[in-house]
């Protein structure tokens, strides 16, 4: 006899909607507490029953998904992509949300998606807020750059972000606003302010244990630098959660969208489903590959022959996500394989 119960938790930013079922469907007890980690701890040291839950992936589930875990059998995060499709109704609300993700769980036909270990979650979660900071010192060049222009003032483009230079740019300024000295002098510390805080989160995640081995052998790997390193392994995970290149290649936004029906196929443009964080970073580290890295020099000028550059960089970038995948899953540093020798023709 089965004794599990399945629950369902819809949540939210304050609160947590849940249904609890049996194996045969009967809804045992529904109800909602609210989000806080104390009260989810009480909800769930008091079920009396083993059970198994899920929930669907959004911004509140990482820390409700790490306080349940260790008082269930099984708890799963549901895609949410997919959970749109199923869930879809004319009426929806948090009751029938969390019956529904119950019902998906009791028949076994949830669409879990991948969940990384908690410190992997934290290390990501700076590195991505390392990307926010440079995004920032970006829009900090431009804006002083674009000051300088408002007010007709001539500089040199190439030094204006020097220490030294940007010095003497303020003392020799003639015919601008007093405001704009004052103005360039806070963009100035704001932009140091923005590039020390980057480097220092860069240097504190090279220095963790767990990534240091890992990111020096992705290094290995011509073309792949210390960014490239820490945004795979950390938005990756787990690398043998990818059966092939394939997968690889789809989650990181590299392919077209497949539609097929009645023997036709149909490619569309590049899929926006995808991880969007290493999207960015491998289409970066392809335009610059080819400098550093024969074979992917090689391979952008066949593909650069067709006459479209984003195909080029496209083809590199998914060479570089087969490499970083093969260096990761073996745990071997990269080596470039030897050509094959051409057969020899015994003499008649």
């Amino acid at each position: 006899m089965n004794n599990l119960h399945y629950i369902g938790f819809d949540v939210h930013k304050k609160t947590i909607s849940f249904c609890v079922k049996t194996a045969a469907g009967e809804i045992v007890e529904e109800g909602s507490m609210p989000a806080r980690r104390a009260e989810v701890r009480q909800w769930a040291g008091a079920r009396s029953q083993p059970w198994r839950g899920a929930m669907e992936a959004t911004l509140f589930s990482g820390w409700i998904y790490d306080t349940l875990q260790p008082y269930g059998e099984q708890l799963e995060m549901a895609h949410p992509a997919k959970m749109k499709a199923i869930s879809a109704g004319k009426k929806k609300s948090d009751t029938i949300d969390a019956r529904t993700i119950a019902d998906l769980v009791r028949c076994n036909l949830l669409p879990a998606c991948y969940v990384a270990a908690p410190r992997i979650r934290e290390l990501r979660r700076l590195l991505r807020y390392r990307s926010l900071v440079v995004s920032e010192a970006v829009r900090m060049k431009n804006k002083m750059a674009g000051l300088l222009m408002e007010t007709g003032a001539l500089y040199v483009k190439e030094k204006l972000h020097r220490k030294k230079y940007f010095a003497t740019l303020l003392e020799e300024l003639e015919e601008v606003p007093p405001s704009l000295i004052d103005l360039l002098r806070l963009s100035r510390s704001a932009l140091e302010m923005f590039e020390s805080t980057q480097k220092r989160l860069v240097r504190e995640l090279l220095a963790d244990p767990e990534l240091t081995q890992r990111v020096e052998r992705l290094m290995t790997i011509p073309a792949v630098g210390e960014i490239t390193a820490l945004t795979w392994a950390l938005e990756v995970g787990d690398p043998q959660r990818f059966r092939c290149n394939s997968d690889a290649m789809s989650y990181c936004g590299l392919t077209a969208a497949l539609k097929s029906s009645a023997g036709k196929q149909q490619r569309g443009p590049i899929s926006k489903q995808r991880n969007r964080w290493l999207q960015t970073t491998l289409i970066e580290a392809a335009k610059l590959a080819p400098r550093w890295n024969p074979q992917l020099a090689a391979l952008h000028a066949r593909e650069l022959e067709c006459g479209h550059r984003n195909r080029a960089t496209l083809a590199v970038a998914r060479k570089l996500v087969a490499y970083l995948l093969a260096v990761d899953k073996t745990g071997q540093p990269f080596q470039v394989r030897a050509a094959a020798e051409a057969p020899t023709q015994k003499a008649a």
